[in-house]
């Protein structure tokens, strides 16, 4: 896993009821990169990223998007060790 790394990302504003989840799932697919996203009852959204650097740097910079319909106020990243997340879902 040396080549990996791993973002957990935390997304607010208005992210939730306009498709982030789904579109972050078919972004990160496109990007190759492994990981889950949800959403957390405070109105934000969470997502981790896990594949090589590009690649989760792409989809990081992304987030402060998002979805066509978002208003994304602000994207906070912590970075993490890799854990070996296999495909991508989005969590309930």
């Amino acid at each position: 896993m040396a080549d990996r790394t791993r973002a957990r990302v935390l997304v607010s504003g208005h992210v939730q009821g306009v498709f982030y989840r789904a579109t972050t799932r078919d972004a990160a697919r496109e990007h190759d990169v492994d990981g889950w996203v949800k959403n957390l009852d405070d109105g934000r959204v969470e997502a981790v990223f896990e594949g090589p650097a590009s690649a989760v740097e792409s989809m990081v910079e992304w987030c402060h998007t998002g979805s066509p319909a978002a208003d994304v106020d602000d994207v906070s990243v912590t970075r993490e060790p890799p854990e070996g997340v296999d495909g991508f879902r989005i969590e309930r």
